[in-house]
């Protein structure tokens, strides 16, 4: 009989049940979904006028420091801004979005604003003077790097990460309770609207 024993037959079998084991890829550790993720950018609103075709919405030109130049972003702000108010303000930009297109026009990137409870005022979240243009904002103990656009999507974070971004009882935008920052000073909400989510 020309057939090998059966232990050698189990022994063998069991080298490759392990070689298969081994040859598997390790687990990929769970991606941490925090602040940290989004990319949020100082910017300037350059140029700012009314969508043709949407009641609600602004086109803006806005320039986040970046060398294709502006971008273009369009916001549901109608019903709490004129243009006037929009011309060369300092915003906070959310810039890894993915572009598409609202109500026909392209838009790449958000910007953050704060909303009240029952969504009656909405208002720019502003960065201190001194902070430049193109500058991230930072929220201490969250340091890591921005996702990419896809990732952005693909991993639905804005839900996970959106909640937990409000502004406190003295209207500074916050991420778990700890403050917005760009250049010398706290993010805050226009006129000190507090307990308001940011989005």
């Amino acid at each position: 009989d020309a057939s090998p024993p059966a232990e050698a037959k189990a022994e063998e079998a069991g080298e490759n049940k392990e070689a298969t084991k081994k040859k598997a890829p390790p687990p990929q550790a769970d991606v941490v979904i925090d602040v940290s993720k989004l990319d949020i950018r100082v910017g300037v609103i350059t140029k700012a006028w009314e969508h043709e075709e949407a009641d609600k919405l602004f086109c803006e030109e806005i320039d986040l420091g970046e060398e294709g130049g502006p971008r273009q972003i369009a916001s549901g702000l109608k019903a709490h801004y004129g243009v006037d108010d929009l011309m060369g303000r300092k915003v906070l930009v959310l810039a890894n979005l993915k572009k598409r297109k609202l109500v026909g026009f392209p838009s790449h990137g958000m910007v953050m604003c704060a909303v009240n409870e029952d969504g009656s005022k909405v208002v720019f979240v502003n960065p201190p003077e001194d902070a430049e243009i193109g500058e991230r904002v930072m929220v201490d103990g969250f340091d890591g790097e921005p996702a990419t656009e896809n990732q952005i999507l693909k991993k639905k974070m804005l839900d996970k990460i959106f909640p937990d971004l409000k502004t406190d009882e003295d209207g500074v935008a916050t991420y778990k309770g700890v403050p917005m920052t760009a250049g010398s000073g706290k993010c805050m909400a226009q006129d000190g609207l507090a307990n308001a989510e940011i989005s």
